[in-house]
């Protein structure tokens, strides 16, 4: 069962995040077209704000804005094709910034998108990479005093015992971002559900995720509509609102401070529900 947590509060735009009293939530703005969720919005700007706008009213504390698809089987692009990305997030990001009240979170890892996203408006820069492909983000979350989001991704090389990996990989990430001054309270840390795992290794993972508090940071669980529920379920994405409620609620029981959902008033229910139990909330 999940106890008082001893971590510092993070600030996140006008939002303080006091790790331990309750489960975050971030609900997900695709703008990728391909999204592998099936909630790609594309350049649509306003069913993008709208979305948010509906996602904050349902109880999201951050919004995170991504446009590149991490769908299994997509090829990364090069850190310095940023074109399109910029195309999509930033007019979007600048519209949130001035119509919402909750902090927003630039899903990418280029640095030259976080530089303008921040620039736009964004609180906070969520790494899939954790500084694998650039370490220039710490540099750039460091100078912004943003939060950064460092996810363990095995994508570029698979491996066999799988927590003691991630776990290793996440040393790694956050030994760089304290080498450019990121000061402790603002790096979080995620395991990083898929991203070239296999299905009994994420199965394992969140069985064990409370392995990860040996790392003194918070924990954010991104296992909204994955692969590994479709997986066990056989259902499509569109399809797994009950089985990201499971691991959720699971992930709560195993430490996790944050969730990145698609379905925010379903999960924020779970939240709640799972707060009750576990935070006595």
């Amino acid at each position: 069962m999940a106890t008082k947590s001893a971590l510092t509060p993070t600030r996140c735009g006008s939002l303080e995040l006091r790790w331990g009293e309750r489960t975050y939530v971030m609900g997900i703005i695709n703008l990728s077209p391909d999204s592998f969720s099936g909630d790609g919005l594309g350049a649509n700007i306003e069913a993008a704000v709208a979305q948010a706008k509906c996602f904050v009213a349902d109880g999201a504390d951050i919004i995170d804005v991504g446009g590149e698809s991490t769908r299994p089987g997509t090829e990364p692009k090069t850190i310095d094709d940023v074109e399109g990305e910029l195309q999509l997030v930033i007019p979007v990001i600048e519209r949130l910034a001035s119509e919402i009240s909750a902090p927003i979170s630039i899903d990418s890892y280029k640095p030259k998108v976080a530089l303008q996203a921040l620039k736009a408006g964004a609180k906070m820069i969520n790494d899939i990479w954790g500084l694998k492909k650039s370490p220039l983000l710490a540099q750039i979350a460091d100078e912004a005093g943003v939060p950064i989001i460092l996810m363990s991704n095995q994508r570029d090389a698979p491996v066999q015992d799988i927590m003691p990996t991630i776990i290793s990989d996440l040393e790694r990430a956050i030994a760089l971002v304290r080498q450019n001054g990121v000061p402790e309270h603002n790096i979080i840390i995620d395991p990083g559900i898929g991203f070239g795992k296999t299905l009994e290794q994420n199965l394992e993972m969140m069985r064990r995720l409370a392995e990860l508090k040996v790392l003194r940071k918070p924990i954010l669980l991104g296992s909204s509509r994955k692969s590994v529920i479709g997986l066990v379920l056989n259902l499509p994405a569109d399809q797994r609102i009950e089985g990201t409620a499971a691991t959720i609620a699971i992930g709560i029981a195993n430490g996790a401070d944050m969730v990145r959902v698609h379905d925010v008033e379903e999960m924020v229910r779970v939240c709640r529900m799972s707060d009750a139990i576990i935070r006595r909330r």
